[in-house]
């Protein structure tokens, strides 16, 4: 019983430390889902892609792509730094922004009735002074083959080329453990203008002791008329 209250007082604690910091990337609340482990002594390097078809209100947005390396810091921290770059229809690819990410794995796996962490991300902007930070509560949960994730963030951005906005996000993943290499799963995806749900598949392939490449491809379809009418979302990660 101490020991439930202390991880209760805890999360509460560390969430409420960060809601003053809380966005979403971009303006983009569909890109992935995030779990709540870290592996020790795990190094990798990170490719994401956002294509999104028709997006309302923005409709020269054709790709965000993420360029990432992150390791581990001890068991319990994840750090990882990127390089964000759009492309759209009429411009080249060019470097959008900075952003430091760092995930926070606050439960053992299975220690309790589901597996928590907590995930802080900061971004500039390369060409203005915008700054957007986010703090998100993720929490993980198994049911026999199946693993049911969310993450809810709060997000703010602030500087002189913005006005100041705060926004909350939430991501939601149905994933089936069918085996190692294939793992089918349903996302649905919520924010300021997006619903959105869609397929994604996920797997992984070991290549060599300590060394795993992980994919994610998915197609998220709006639910309304200010949601993008299709998104595609890819992701590689090269673990070692």
């Amino acid at each position: 019983m101490k020991s439930n209250t202390a991880f209760s007082r805890g999360t509460i604690a560390a969430t409420l430390l960060f809601l003053p910091l809380t966005l979403c990337a971009d303006g983009v609340v569909i890109d992935r889902i995030y779990h709540p482990y870290v592996q020790p002594l795990e190094r990798e390097l990170e490719w994401r892609a956002v294509h999104q078809d028709n997006q309302p209100g923005r409709p020269d947005r054709q790709q965000l792509h993420r360029l990432a390396y992150g390791q581990s810091l001890n068991d319990r921290w994840f750090a990882e730094v990127y390089l964000v770059g759009e492309k759209s229809a009429r411009d080249s690819f060019d470097i959008e922004g900075y952003e430091l990410e760092a995930l926070w794995q606050l439960t053992e796996q299975g220690q309790y009735w589901a597996d928590w962490g907590l995930i802080m991300e900061l971004e500039k902007s390369a060409h203005d002074d915008i700054w957007e930070a986010s703090a998100g509560l993720i929490a993980e949960k198994e049911l026999g083959r199946w693993s049911l994730t969310g993450n809810f963030f709060l997000s703010q951005e602030s500087g002189g080329d913005i006005d100041d906005e705060l926004e909350s996000s939430l991501g939601l993943q149905a994933r089936f453990r069918y085996s190692r290499l294939l793992e089918p799963a349903l996302e649905f995806y919520s924010g300021e203008d997006t619903r959105a749900l869609g397929p994604v598949l996920l797997g992984s392939i070991n290549l060599a002791p300590r060394r795993t490449l992980r994919w994610e491809a998915g197609v998220i379809f709006g639910l309304d008329a200010d949601s993008p009418n299709r998104t595609l979302r890819l992701l590689l990660e090269y673990e070692f």
